[in-house]
């Protein structure tokens, strides 16, 4: 196989505290060097995999930020925002900006790339002609929330551990059943838990935790919360997972207002993690958690709700995560040398209509 025109892909170091996870692993760069195209790619101890293994690849390993020296017709490859800054973006760059849906800073970054003539491919807005995304790290992100849900109520609820504190990641999903459920096995009982958007990839990796844990489950998914929020049911639930994906704007599922009834309710994990656009179904906070410091308390009573946001769940799996993720994505950078066909056709399309509301 080959291609016309090589693409320049540069993979840049994430700067975000605690993200571990790569868009394209060793295995997959093989394949892109394989047919002409040139990969460079930033040193990082963050990876899951060590920069040596690129070299082997085939790419060539260059130091953490320079992406902004690379050359003009390059692509940045990342995967969450770039570092605080006003200096013009002249590159095309693909990563999930969450910059399309209203959200904070998104006038900002935009304006950074139309003064600099760059451009952003959104990697959340790479979808098919169905409109399904074609690579995401949605089942990863179930998973993990739910599992740090299920830490966060088991340190309520047994005498030895201690509240949720600090997070790092697992070296497998096995390991991080095995924690999960040693957790629960010190506690007295087990949680009543509700997963909203149970039929999505996220909701089912958050099922698949939670049945691998056993605890009793109730899955919600676009029927049941046809009628619009919020929702007295959700409250007769000891934990709730939302794997939503909103695009439009629906009632929301839970108030302010609403937690001051009588409820069971005490841990909250958004997983959709949306905090300040107008899209959020849990309009219930302002700021996401981290994995440093991962639950913020929401409401006072008894019991007193947490919540949990972090919005990049999957790094608590980051070797899983990243294979997947990569593995989805490859098909599609194989054919970045055609960037206004097919689904990156798409997604410019997306940023070109979100740059005309500037």
């Amino acid at each position: 196989m080959s291609v016309s025109t090589p693409s320049i892909i540069w993979l840049r170091a994430e700067s975000k505290a605690f993200e571990r996870r790569t868009p394209l692993t060793p295995a997959d760069a093989t394949a892109l060097v394989d047919i002409g195209n040139k990969v460079f790619v930033e040193r990082s101890e963050a990876r899951p995999y060590p920069d040596d293994y690129y070299a082997s690849a085939g790419c060539s390993l260059v130091e953490a930020g320079s992406w902004e020296t690379a050359p003009p017709d390059a692509f940045i490859l990342g995967l969450k925002e770039l570092p605080e800054s006003t200096q013009p973006l002249r590159h095309r760059h693909l990563f999930f900006a969450h910059a399309f849906k209203g959200q904070s800073g998104w006038q900002e970054l935009l304006r950074r790339f139309r003064q600099g003539g760059g451009a952003l491919y959104d990697l959340e807005y790479l979808v098919d002609g169905d409109g399904r995304r074609v690579a995401a790290f949605g089942h990863w992100a179930g998973f993990a929330g739910a599992a740090v849900a299920s830490m966060a109520w088991c340190g309520r609820h047994s005498a030895e551990l201690p509240d949720l504190a600090s997070l790092t990641a697992y070296p497998d999903k096995d390991a991080l059943i095995d924690s999960c459920r040693r957790q629960l096995n010190g506690c007295s009982s087990a949680p009543k838990v509700m997963v909203i958007g149970s039929a999505g990839r996220c909701g089912a990796g958050a099922t698949e935790l939670f049945r691998e844990l056993g605890v009793e489950l109730t899955l919600w998914d676009l029927e049941e919360t046809r009628a619009g929020g919020p929702f007295e049911e959700i409250l007769e639930h000891d934990v709730l997972v939302n794997c939503v994906f909103v695009s439009k704007p629906i009632p929301p599922f839970l108030t302010p207002e609403f937690l001051n009834r009588s409820r069971r309710l005490s841990i909250i994990c958004d997983v959709s993690c949306d905090p300040s656009g107008d899209l959020n179904p849990l309009p219930l906070y302002t700021q996401c958690t981290s994995f440093a410091d991962p639950l913020q308390q929401i409401a006072e009573g008894d019991p007193p709700l947490d919540l949990i946001a972090i919005d990049h769940l999957p790094s608590l799996l980051p070797k899983e995560s990243s294979d997947d993720f990569s593995s989805q994505l490859l098909p599609y950078l194989l054919r970045l040398n055609a960037p206004d066909e097919g689904v990156w056709a798409a997604t410019r399309h997306k940023y070109e209509q979100t740059l005309q509301e500037l």
